[in-house]
Protein backbone atom coordinates (compact mmCIF):
# COMPACT_ATOMS: atom_id res chain seq x y z
CA UNK A 1 0.00 0.00 0.00
CA UNK A 2 1.47 3.35 -1.02
CA UNK A 3 2.11 6.14 1.46
CA UNK A 4 -0.84 8.60 1.33
CA UNK A 5 1.56 11.53 1.79
CA UNK A 6 3.73 10.33 -1.10
CA UNK A 7 0.66 9.96 -3.30
CA UNK A 8 -0.54 13.42 -2.26
CA UNK A 9 2.88 14.85 -3.14
CA UNK A 10 2.80 13.23 -6.58
CA UNK A 11 -0.69 14.58 -7.24
CA UNK A 12 0.27 18.10 -6.16
CA UNK A 13 3.35 18.09 -8.38
CA UNK A 14 1.34 16.93 -11.39
CA UNK A 15 -1.39 19.52 -10.85
CA UNK A 16 1.38 22.13 -10.36
CA UNK A 17 -0.10 23.34 -7.08
CA UNK A 18 2.78 24.41 -4.79
CA UNK A 19 3.38 21.90 -2.03
CA UNK A 20 5.29 22.23 1.25
CA UNK A 21 6.70 19.21 3.07
CA UNK A 22 6.97 19.58 6.84
CA UNK A 23 9.21 17.14 8.65
CA UNK A 24 11.98 16.71 11.17
CA UNK A 25 15.59 16.94 9.95
CA UNK A 26 16.76 13.73 8.34
CA UNK A 27 13.36 12.35 7.31
CA UNK A 28 14.31 12.30 3.62
CA UNK A 29 12.31 15.26 2.31
CA UNK A 30 15.03 16.34 -0.11
CA UNK A 31 15.80 12.76 -1.17
CA UNK A 32 12.13 12.09 -1.93
CA UNK A 33 11.78 15.19 -4.12
CA UNK A 34 15.03 14.50 -5.99
CA UNK A 35 14.01 10.85 -6.49
CA UNK A 36 10.62 11.93 -7.84
CA UNK A 37 12.24 14.30 -10.34
CA UNK A 38 14.63 11.59 -11.46
CA UNK A 39 11.84 9.04 -11.88
CA UNK A 40 9.75 11.46 -13.95
CA UNK A 41 12.80 12.75 -15.88
CA UNK A 42 12.17 16.29 -14.70
CA UNK A 43 15.04 18.79 -14.54
CA UNK A 44 15.25 20.03 -10.95
CA UNK A 45 16.72 23.19 -9.48
CA UNK A 46 17.33 23.18 -5.73
CA UNK A 47 17.43 26.59 -4.07
CA UNK A 48 18.26 26.85 -0.36
CA UNK A 49 15.94 29.65 0.70
CA UNK A 50 17.65 30.27 4.04
CA UNK A 51 20.92 31.41 2.45
CA UNK A 52 19.38 33.54 -0.28
CA UNK A 53 18.83 37.27 -0.53
CA UNK A 54 15.45 38.77 -1.52
CA UNK A 55 16.94 39.78 -4.87
CA UNK A 56 17.50 36.09 -5.65
CA UNK A 57 13.71 35.88 -6.03
CA UNK A 58 12.56 39.41 -6.85
CA UNK A 59 15.39 39.95 -9.34
CA UNK A 60 18.54 42.06 -9.34
CA UNK A 61 17.96 45.68 -10.50
CA UNK A 62 19.89 46.35 -13.72
CA UNK A 63 19.85 49.86 -15.27
CA UNK A 64 18.99 49.90 -18.97
CA UNK A 65 20.24 52.40 -21.60
CA UNK A 66 16.77 53.97 -21.86
CA UNK A 67 16.81 54.93 -18.21
CA UNK A 68 14.50 52.14 -17.02
CA UNK A 69 15.43 49.30 -14.72
CA UNK A 70 15.12 45.58 -15.42
CA UNK A 71 14.84 42.99 -12.65
CA UNK A 72 17.29 40.36 -13.85
CA UNK A 73 16.45 36.78 -12.81
CA UNK A 74 19.15 34.50 -11.33
CA UNK A 75 20.77 31.68 -13.28
CA UNK A 76 18.62 28.95 -11.71
CA UNK A 77 15.45 30.65 -12.95
CA UNK A 78 16.84 30.99 -16.47
CA UNK A 79 17.69 27.28 -16.48
CA UNK A 80 14.14 26.40 -15.46
CA UNK A 81 12.77 28.62 -18.22
CA UNK A 82 14.88 26.72 -20.76
CA UNK A 83 13.82 23.24 -19.60
CA UNK A 84 12.77 20.93 -22.46
CA UNK A 85 9.05 21.16 -23.04
CA UNK A 86 8.75 23.72 -20.25
CA UNK A 87 8.53 20.93 -17.65
CA UNK A 88 10.75 21.12 -14.58
CA UNK A 89 10.71 21.18 -10.79
CA UNK A 90 11.79 24.01 -8.50
CA UNK A 91 12.69 22.78 -5.03
CA UNK A 92 12.83 25.48 -2.34
CA UNK A 93 14.56 23.90 0.62
CA UNK A 94 14.73 25.13 4.24
CA UNK A 95 11.98 27.65 3.65
CA UNK A 96 11.13 27.97 7.34
CA UNK A 97 14.61 29.35 8.04
CA UNK A 98 14.24 32.04 5.39
CA UNK A 99 13.89 35.48 7.02
CA UNK A 100 10.63 37.41 6.54
CA UNK A 101 12.12 39.62 3.80
CA UNK A 102 13.01 36.54 1.74
CA UNK A 103 9.59 35.03 2.39
CA UNK A 104 8.01 38.22 1.06
CA UNK A 105 10.13 37.98 -2.10
CA UNK A 106 9.00 34.37 -2.55
CA UNK A 107 5.31 35.31 -2.80
CA UNK A 108 5.36 36.00 -6.55
CA UNK A 109 7.59 33.01 -7.20
CA UNK A 110 5.24 30.57 -5.49
CA UNK A 111 1.94 32.00 -6.73
CA UNK A 112 2.76 33.46 -10.14
CA UNK A 113 5.97 31.53 -10.98
CA UNK A 114 7.60 34.89 -11.62
CA UNK A 115 11.25 35.53 -10.79
CA UNK A 116 12.31 39.11 -11.41
CA UNK A 117 11.05 39.95 -14.89
CA UNK A 118 10.98 36.28 -15.92
CA UNK A 119 7.80 34.19 -15.86
CA UNK A 120 8.53 30.49 -15.57
CA UNK A 121 6.70 28.06 -17.88
CA UNK A 122 3.35 26.68 -16.73
CA UNK A 123 4.90 23.22 -16.61
CA UNK A 124 7.21 24.12 -13.72
CA UNK A 125 6.10 22.58 -10.43
CA UNK A 126 7.14 24.03 -7.07
CA UNK A 127 7.96 21.96 -4.00
CA UNK A 128 9.26 23.33 -0.72
CA UNK A 129 10.55 21.70 2.43
CA UNK A 130 10.68 22.96 5.97
CA UNK A 131 11.55 21.89 9.48
CA UNK A 132 9.09 22.93 12.19
CA UNK A 133 10.26 26.25 13.69
CA UNK A 134 10.93 24.67 17.08
CA UNK A 135 13.63 22.41 15.60
CA UNK A 136 14.86 24.65 12.78
CA UNK A 137 18.14 26.49 13.17
CA UNK A 138 17.12 30.13 13.53
CA UNK A 139 13.67 29.31 12.21
CA UNK A 140 10.68 31.56 11.69
CA UNK A 141 6.99 30.82 11.43
CA UNK A 142 5.89 31.12 7.84
CA UNK A 143 4.04 34.34 7.12
CA UNK A 144 0.31 33.75 6.50
CA UNK A 145 0.40 35.05 2.88
CA UNK A 146 3.19 32.61 1.98
CA UNK A 147 1.75 29.68 3.95
CA UNK A 148 -1.61 30.11 2.23
CA UNK A 149 -0.04 29.54 -1.17
CA UNK A 150 0.90 25.92 -0.38
CA UNK A 151 -0.73 22.59 0.25
CA UNK A 152 0.97 21.42 3.45
CA UNK A 153 2.02 17.78 3.87
CA UNK A 154 3.52 16.19 6.98
CA UNK A 155 6.49 14.06 5.97
CA UNK A 156 7.64 11.20 8.19
CA UNK A 157 9.87 9.44 5.69
CA UNK A 158 10.32 5.73 5.04
CA UNK A 159 9.52 3.22 7.75
CA UNK A 160 12.35 1.14 9.18
CA UNK A 161 11.97 -1.78 6.76
CA UNK A 162 11.74 0.35 3.61
CA UNK A 163 14.60 2.55 4.80
CA UNK A 164 16.78 -0.51 5.42
CA UNK A 165 16.07 -1.91 1.96
CA UNK A 166 16.91 1.43 0.37
CA UNK A 167 20.11 1.73 2.40
CA UNK A 168 21.35 -1.70 1.35
CA UNK A 169 20.48 -1.23 -2.31
CA UNK A 170 21.33 2.48 -2.35
CA UNK A 171 18.14 2.89 -4.36
CA UNK A 172 15.91 5.48 -2.71
CA UNK A 173 12.31 5.14 -3.89
CA UNK A 174 10.49 8.05 -5.46
CA UNK A 175 7.08 9.14 -4.12
CA UNK A 176 5.42 7.75 -7.19
CA UNK A 177 2.30 6.41 -5.51
CA UNK A 178 -0.17 7.42 -8.23
CA UNK A 179 -0.13 6.97 -12.00
CA UNK A 180 0.22 9.85 -14.36
CA UNK A 181 -2.86 12.06 -14.45
CA UNK A 182 -4.92 11.68 -17.62
CA UNK A 183 -5.15 14.69 -19.92
CA UNK A 184 -8.88 15.09 -19.18
CA UNK A 185 -8.57 14.92 -15.38
CA UNK A 186 -10.13 18.37 -14.94
CA UNK A 187 -13.34 17.55 -16.81
CA UNK A 188 -15.22 16.06 -13.83
CA UNK A 189 -17.09 19.00 -12.29
CA UNK A 190 -18.48 17.19 -9.24
CA UNK A 191 -15.82 18.10 -6.69
CA UNK A 192 -15.93 21.80 -7.55
CA UNK A 193 -19.71 21.70 -7.29
CA UNK A 194 -19.53 19.91 -3.93
CA UNK A 195 -17.14 22.49 -2.52
CA UNK A 196 -19.34 25.30 -3.85
CA UNK A 197 -22.37 23.71 -2.17
CA UNK A 198 -20.53 23.09 1.09
CA UNK A 199 -19.27 26.67 1.35
CA UNK A 200 -22.61 28.15 0.27
CA UNK A 201 -24.44 26.38 3.07
CA UNK A 202 -21.59 26.87 5.57
CA UNK A 203 -20.14 30.28 4.64
CA UNK A 204 -18.04 30.58 7.82
CA UNK A 205 -15.76 27.91 6.36
CA UNK A 206 -14.73 30.06 3.40
CA UNK A 207 -12.07 32.18 5.13
CA UNK A 208 -10.62 31.41 8.56
CA UNK A 209 -7.24 32.97 9.30
CA UNK A 210 -5.88 31.41 12.54
CA UNK A 211 -5.05 33.82 15.34
CA UNK A 212 -1.84 32.11 16.44
CA UNK A 213 1.32 32.77 14.39
CA UNK A 214 2.28 29.10 14.21
CA UNK A 215 -1.18 27.97 13.04
CA UNK A 216 -1.32 30.85 10.53
CA UNK A 217 1.93 29.49 9.07
CA UNK A 218 0.31 26.18 8.16
CA UNK A 219 -2.88 25.20 6.25
CA UNK A 220 -6.10 27.18 6.71
CA UNK A 221 -9.25 27.86 4.69
CA UNK A 222 -9.29 30.67 2.15
CA UNK A 223 -10.68 31.22 -1.31
CA UNK A 224 -7.30 30.19 -2.72
CA UNK A 225 -6.93 27.00 -0.70
CA UNK A 226 -10.49 25.86 -1.43
CA UNK A 227 -9.73 26.31 -5.15
CA UNK A 228 -6.52 24.31 -4.71
CA UNK A 229 -8.42 21.58 -2.89
CA UNK A 230 -11.00 21.36 -5.69
CA UNK A 231 -8.25 20.69 -8.23
CA UNK A 232 -6.37 18.25 -6.01
CA UNK A 233 -9.39 16.12 -5.06
CA UNK A 234 -10.53 16.07 -8.70
CA UNK A 235 -7.05 14.86 -9.67
CA UNK A 236 -7.02 12.28 -6.87
CA UNK A 237 -10.35 10.86 -8.01
CA UNK A 238 -9.16 10.78 -11.61
CA UNK A 239 -6.47 8.25 -10.59
CA UNK A 240 -8.67 6.42 -8.06
CA UNK A 241 -6.68 7.61 -5.06
CA UNK A 242 -8.50 6.52 -1.91
CA UNK A 243 -9.92 8.49 0.98
CA UNK A 244 -6.62 8.34 2.89
CA UNK A 245 -4.98 10.40 0.16
CA UNK A 246 -7.99 12.72 -0.05
CA UNK A 247 -7.85 13.19 3.73
CA UNK A 248 -4.20 14.25 3.50
CA UNK A 249 -5.09 16.74 0.77
CA UNK A 250 -8.07 18.16 2.70
CA UNK A 251 -5.98 18.74 5.82
CA UNK A 252 -3.08 20.08 3.76
CA UNK A 253 -5.21 22.68 1.99
CA UNK A 254 -7.78 23.94 4.50
CA UNK A 255 -6.43 22.58 7.78
CA UNK A 256 -7.28 19.47 9.80
CA UNK A 257 -10.45 20.88 11.41
CA UNK A 258 -12.32 22.19 8.40
CA UNK A 259 -10.62 19.60 6.22
CA UNK A 260 -11.94 16.76 8.37
CA UNK A 261 -15.47 18.15 8.29
CA UNK A 262 -15.37 18.53 4.53
CA UNK A 263 -13.94 15.04 4.08
CA UNK A 264 -16.94 13.62 5.95
CA UNK A 265 -19.23 15.69 3.71
CA UNK A 266 -17.34 14.43 0.66
CA UNK A 267 -17.65 10.82 1.78
CA UNK A 268 -21.40 11.09 2.40
CA UNK A 269 -22.19 13.05 -0.79
CA UNK A 270 -22.29 10.54 -3.61
CA UNK A 271 -23.27 12.82 -6.48
CA UNK A 272 -24.43 11.28 -9.76
CA UNK A 273 -22.15 11.78 -12.72
CA UNK A 274 -23.37 14.89 -14.57
CA UNK A 275 -22.48 13.23 -17.87
CA UNK A 276 -24.94 10.43 -17.11
CA UNK A 277 -27.65 12.97 -16.28
CA UNK A 278 -27.02 14.91 -19.50
CA UNK A 279 -27.42 11.69 -21.48
CA UNK A 280 -30.66 10.87 -19.66
CA UNK A 281 -32.15 14.04 -18.11
CA UNK A 282 -35.28 12.14 -17.14
CA UNK A 283 -33.23 10.17 -14.60
CA UNK A 284 -32.71 13.24 -12.39
CA UNK A 285 -34.08 12.74 -8.88
CA UNK A 286 -34.31 15.92 -6.84
CA UNK A 287 -32.65 15.42 -3.42
CA UNK A 288 -34.33 16.46 -0.21
CA UNK A 289 -31.15 18.23 0.93
CA UNK A 290 -30.65 21.67 -0.58
CA UNK A 291 -26.84 21.48 -0.49
CA UNK A 292 -26.78 18.28 -2.54
CA UNK A 293 -29.35 19.61 -5.02
CA UNK A 294 -27.28 22.76 -5.41
CA UNK A 295 -24.10 20.77 -6.07
CA UNK A 296 -25.75 18.44 -8.60
CA UNK A 297 -27.29 21.30 -10.58
CA UNK A 298 -24.08 23.34 -10.56
CA UNK A 299 -22.13 20.29 -11.78
CA UNK A 300 -24.65 19.67 -14.57
CA UNK A 301 -24.65 23.28 -15.79
CA UNK A 302 -20.86 23.49 -15.65
CA UNK A 303 -20.50 20.26 -17.62
CA UNK A 304 -22.88 21.58 -20.28
CA UNK A 305 -20.95 24.86 -20.49
CA UNK A 306 -17.50 23.27 -20.65
CA UNK A 307 -18.44 20.92 -23.49
CA UNK A 308 -21.25 22.80 -25.21
CA UNK A 309 -23.65 21.33 -27.72
CA UNK A 310 -27.31 21.98 -28.34
CA UNK A 311 -28.31 18.54 -27.05
CA UNK A 312 -26.29 18.86 -23.84
CA UNK A 313 -27.55 22.34 -23.03
CA UNK A 314 -31.17 21.45 -23.73
CA UNK A 315 -30.72 18.44 -21.44
CA UNK A 316 -29.24 20.70 -18.73
CA UNK A 317 -32.22 23.05 -18.94
CA UNK A 318 -34.56 20.03 -18.72
CA UNK A 319 -32.83 18.96 -15.49
CA UNK A 320 -33.03 22.48 -14.06
CA UNK A 321 -36.73 22.62 -14.92
CA UNK A 322 -37.29 19.32 -13.11
CA UNK A 323 -35.57 20.77 -10.04
CA UNK A 324 -37.75 23.88 -10.18
CA UNK A 325 -40.89 21.75 -10.49
CA UNK A 326 -39.80 19.88 -7.35
CA UNK A 327 -39.46 23.16 -5.47
CA UNK A 328 -35.76 23.70 -6.07
CA UNK A 329 -35.79 26.86 -8.19
CA UNK A 330 -33.91 28.73 -5.47
CA UNK A 331 -31.02 26.25 -5.26
CA UNK A 332 -30.93 26.00 -9.05
CA UNK A 333 -30.62 29.76 -9.58
CA UNK A 334 -26.81 29.84 -9.65
CA UNK A 335 -26.68 26.96 -12.13
CA UNK A 336 -29.34 28.63 -14.27
CA UNK A 337 -27.43 31.91 -14.41
CA UNK A 338 -24.24 30.11 -15.42
CA UNK A 339 -26.02 28.13 -18.12
CA UNK A 340 -28.02 31.11 -19.42
CA UNK A 341 -24.87 33.12 -20.14
CA UNK A 342 -23.67 30.33 -22.44
CA UNK A 343 -27.02 29.45 -24.03
CA UNK A 344 -27.31 30.30 -27.72
CA UNK A 345 -30.58 31.56 -29.26
CA UNK A 346 -31.34 28.27 -31.02
CA UNK A 347 -30.93 26.38 -27.72
CA UNK A 348 -33.10 28.96 -25.94
CA UNK A 349 -35.90 28.50 -28.45
CA UNK A 350 -35.83 24.71 -28.03
CA UNK A 351 -35.60 24.88 -24.23
CA UNK A 352 -37.98 27.83 -23.82
CA UNK A 353 -40.44 26.00 -21.57
CA UNK A 354 -37.65 24.78 -19.29
CA UNK A 355 -36.08 28.24 -19.05
CA UNK A 356 -39.36 29.90 -18.02
CA UNK A 357 -39.04 28.62 -14.44
CA UNK A 358 -35.93 30.77 -14.00
CA UNK A 359 -36.89 33.86 -16.01
CA UNK A 360 -37.43 36.16 -12.99
CA UNK A 361 -33.97 35.53 -11.54
CA UNK A 362 -32.31 35.58 -14.96
CA UNK A 363 -33.85 38.95 -15.82
CA UNK A 364 -33.06 40.38 -12.41
CA UNK A 365 -29.37 39.45 -12.68
CA UNK A 366 -28.92 40.26 -16.38
CA UNK A 367 -27.99 36.67 -17.19
CA UNK A 368 -29.87 36.57 -20.48
CA UNK A 369 -27.02 37.90 -22.57
CA UNK A 370 -26.36 34.55 -24.21
CA UNK A 371 -29.60 34.82 -26.15
CA UNK A 372 -32.02 32.95 -23.86
CA UNK A 373 -34.50 35.82 -23.66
Amino acid sequence: MSDPNASALAIAIQTRIPVLLWGLPGTGKTAAVVAYAKARQLPIETVIASIRDPTDFSGLPVPLPDGTVAMAPPAWARRLAQAPGGRALLFLDEISTAPPAVQAALLRVVLDRTVGDLTLPEGVSIVSAANPPEVAAGGWDLTPPLANRFVHLDWEGLDAEAWGDALVSNDWPAPNGVPTLPDNWEEDTRVRALIAGYVKFKPTSLQQVPKGETDAGRAWPSRRTWSNLAALITAARAVDAGFEVQAVLCAGCVGPGVGGEFLTYLRESNLPNPEDLLKDPGSYKHPDRGDLAYSILVAVSEAAVRKPSKERQVAAWTILASAAKAGGADVGAVAARRLARATKPDVARTAEQSIRAYLPVLKATGALGGGSA
